[in-house]
Formats: C-alpha cells, structure tokens, sequence
C-alpha cells in the first residue's frame, strides 16, 4: 500500500478546507458568470449558468448601479478564481498523484446533495462512493476494483432528522435536476413512502438509517422530516458506522467537501456485514466487496493511520456481544492471510486496551 508524497497530502488539505468554504458561499455558483445586459440605457446584470444540456440558463440580479449588487459581483470574480484553482487541484491530485476520482454522474449526485444542504444538515456518505473518499482521506492508492458502483448511499441518523428542524429541497426534484429519467421505487413493505430512486439507466439512489431497535420500526422505511420528502430504511449496525464521522473530499470538479463514516468504523463494518449477505450471485459479488474493501483499509491504517483508533472501534463491536463476535471473526476469516494477521492484531490490542 503506497503512501502519496507529502505535498500531494498537502493539497489534499488545502483543496479540502477550499472545497468546504466554498459551500458556504451564495446562489452564484462558480461555473457560471455574470453578464451586463443594457435596457433603455439603463444596465442590468444577469447571471448566466450551464442547464446541464450544453446550452445557458439566464437569472435576472438587479441594476447595475445597486451598489450592494455590483459588490456581489466583484466576490464573485474572487470565487471564480478560487474554483479554477480548485479544479486544478483536483486534476492534480487525480492525475499526479493517483488518487481516486468518481465517475462523472457520481459526482454530479452527490455535488448536488452537498450544494442542498446535505451536509449540513449532518447527512453522511456510506457504501462504495464513502469509500472513494478514503483514497485521499488516508493519501494512499487505492485499486479502482474496490471503488466501481453504481449506486450512491446517503445516512441520517433518526433522531437528527427529526429533531434538526430543516430539510432539503424535494429530493425527486433535485435528482429530476440531474436526470428527468429518475423515479421514485415502490417499497417491499408496500409503503406509500420510499427511500430509494433509480433512473433509467439504472443509477440507484437510496437513504439509510439508524434501526430504532424494535421489529415494529424495520418493516417500511422511516419518515425522515430532514430529507425532502425521501424517507430512509432502517439497518441494524448503522449506529456503528455514522457515529463520529469524519469530513473528507470527493474528487470531482472543483472537489467536494463531504462526511463519510471513519475509515476504522467502516472496515470493521464492512466485517460485520460481509456474513450476512444473502447466498446468491448478488450477495456474493456484495461479500466480496465488503472484504476487499475491508482488507485495503485496514492494512493501509496499519501503515498510515492511528493504531489505537483502529483498536478501540475493534473493541467496541467486539463488546456489543456474542452475535457481533461471531460476525467480525467470521469476516476476518474471509481476509487474505495478511489482512487476518492485521486484522487480530487490532483486535488484540483494542481487547487489551
């Protein structure tokens, strides 16, 4: 497991505090521009930004000679400077020093999911695109094998979701905005509520949460008031996996700042997990991603990460009783024979800790 070069882990913070600013910023994206536009001599600016078609969407601003306007404009110069930069950065980072950058569509789901709120409103990244992030949140190459998908999963835990008092924008709405072709799926329960979208070609977007810790709540999916009208199915271990997360960068356009799960919670997860997949070809394609996955983080915070972090979130699952012990030894079991020895070596010393 190679360990990028010092500078490149230096830009990967710099393009990451960058990318977090940014999302602070107003209505005006980077991308587009403000146009000058003369009506019975009198000038007024607009704003001009790509529809996503090829072509521009115009947005009306105001006279030119507001003062509080024309100063927006001038921040705005400044922003469009700093996410050139960005852009760079990520290009850089993506091409130079062999980091993982997601596919295009990916990124443009999840860009959008950051520029809504998401984050803010303490939604976290999991599955496979969480697990892209850790390429640069650890500065090691990861093998593009572990990363494909084709899906993209978001988590809030219960409780967040109904106490935060604020909500996204209609999630179908905001994923019409990317691809006309997405759709609501029907639940298995037989809810009126869903949890997951998919379009046309497949592309499936699904919200995950925290299992309330009674049957009566795991039959239909949860109504998440903070989610813009997506609601979220319940999984046990979730608890596990989004407690205490940890901001990290997606490399995709200028970069975008975003939450994913520790990476020791989410190798021990994927452990967990890995062993009750169901025993079919689906299961199994998803078994062996869990292990891989799993296997490449922990043998790169063997190398590059805290020891001890990796052995307390060992010792905590290990604690939570006999069925999580039976879990992890068998997902250890499923490891290469280097990744085991690492494995129980965490093990041991969060045992003994």
């Amino acid at each position: 497991m190679k360990q990028i070069d010092i500078a490149f882990r230096t830009l990967v913070a710099e393009l990451q505090q960058r990318s977090f600013d940014a999302q602070w910023s107003s209505d005006f994206l980077p991308a587009g521009r403000f146009v000058s536009v003369k009506v019975d001599n009198r000038a007024y600016w607009y704003f001009d930004q790509p529809n996503g078609e090829g072509g521009q969407k115009r947005r009306y601003v105001g006279p030119a000679d507001d003062p509080e306007i024309t100063l927006r404009v001038e921040s705005h110069r400044t922003e469009k400077s700093d996410y050139k930069t960005r852009r760079k950065l990520v290009s850089t980072l993506t091409r130079e020093a062999g980091l993982i950058a997601p596919d295009t569509f990916t990124g443009d789901v999840v860009e959008a999911f950051a520029m809504a709120g998401l984050f803010r409103l303490r939604g976290i990244l999991v599955g496979t695109v969480a697990f892209q992030c850790y390429s640069s949140y650890l500065g090691v190459r990861l093998p593009m094998a572990s990363i494909l998908t084709g899906d993209a999963d978001i988590a809030q835990d219960y409780a967040i979701s109904a106490e935060i008092a604020d909500s996204l924008p209609p999630i179908l709405d905001l994923l019409k905005g990317l691809d006309p072709t997405f759709r609501a799926i029907p639940h298995i329960s037989g809810s009126l509520r869903s949890n997951a979208f998919r379009n046309q070609s497949g592309y499936r977007v699904e919200f995950l949460t925290t299992n309330r810790g009674s049957d009566d709540y795991g039959d239909e999916p949860a109504k998440m008031p903070a989610l813009g009208g997506a609601s979220a199915e319940p999984l046990r271990f979730m608890d596990f996996l989004i407690r205490d997360p940890v901001r990290s960068i997606l490399l995709h356009g200028p970069g975008v700042s975003v939450v994913v799960p520790s990476p020791e919670r989410y190798a021990v997860h994927k452990l967990i997990v890995a062993g009750r997949r169901q025993n079919d070809a689906g299961g199994d394609a998803k078994r062996q991603k869990d292990i891989l996955q799993a296997q490449l983080l922990l043998l790169a915070m063997r190398q590059y990460y805290r020891r001890d972090n990796v052995a307390e979130v060992f010792a905590e699952a290990w604690l939570r009783g006999p069925s999580w012990q039976t879990a992890i030894l068998e997902g250890i079991g499923m490891m290469t024979e280097e990744a085991q020895l690492v494995a129980n070596s965490f093990l041991a010393h969060g045992r003994d800790m």
